[in-house]
């Protein structure tokens, strides 16, 4: 990685957000740091993130409904940071897709030290799609775009979804074959 990786930070706690922020740019890192899913969304579809420090208990989704959603059409690592740190809520997270699970309160050094080891192993991965190549999904004569959140037909008719039909929708297309 030639420039400064880019680290996104999801955590309602807004200390928590900055002092992260704070301690990651001074260790040469990028940060974006948003408070909930649909802010952690939108920065996601307009800039590639080389890593994402997600908490569990998050107001809308909860954590683990966006690292499974995540983990579904993006290999971009993942650690969860969250007071919950009991051994089933550490091994569901992992079970979900999470590369590393760090209990709060945390000590910042093991935290960038684990963000370190987590970019070193996938520095020569290959990176997902940008963001502007993802445009969603086609099925039985229907398209659903997921940068507009819209779902048309083939002829161009639009259909007006909710925010909760729009999101199961794209969770059951992005799963494919696999049984939710």
């Amino acid at each position: 990685m030639s420039e400064r990786p880019h680290l996104l930070i999801v955590d309602d706690d807004r200390e928590i957000r900055g002092l992260l922020a704070q301690y990651l740019e001074k260790h040469d890192f990028r940060t974006t740091a948003v408070a909930d899913g649909k802010e952690m969304r939108r920065v996601m579809e307009r800039s590639h993130v080389d890593l994402l420090v997600l908490d569990l208990m998050l107001p809308g989704e909860d954590g683990l409904t966006l690292c499974r959603e995540l983990r579904s059409r993006s290999q971009v690592p993942i650690i969860m940071l969250t007071a919950r740190g009991e051994d089933v809520d550490r091994i569901v997270g992992l079970e979900l897709g999470a590369d590393d699970y760090l209990p709060k309160p945390f000590n910042p050094r093991e935290l960038l030290g684990r963000i370190k080891a987590i970019l070193r192993r996938t520095a020569h991965a290959p990176r997902d799609p940008s963001p502007e190549s993802v445009r969603g999904f086609s099925f039985g004569g229907w398209r659903l775009d997921t940068v507009t959140r819209t779902l048309k037909e083939t002829s161009g008719r639009e259909v007006a979804l909710s925010g909760a039909e729009y999101r199961l929708l794209a969770i059951l297309l992005a799963a494919g074959n696999r049984v939710l």
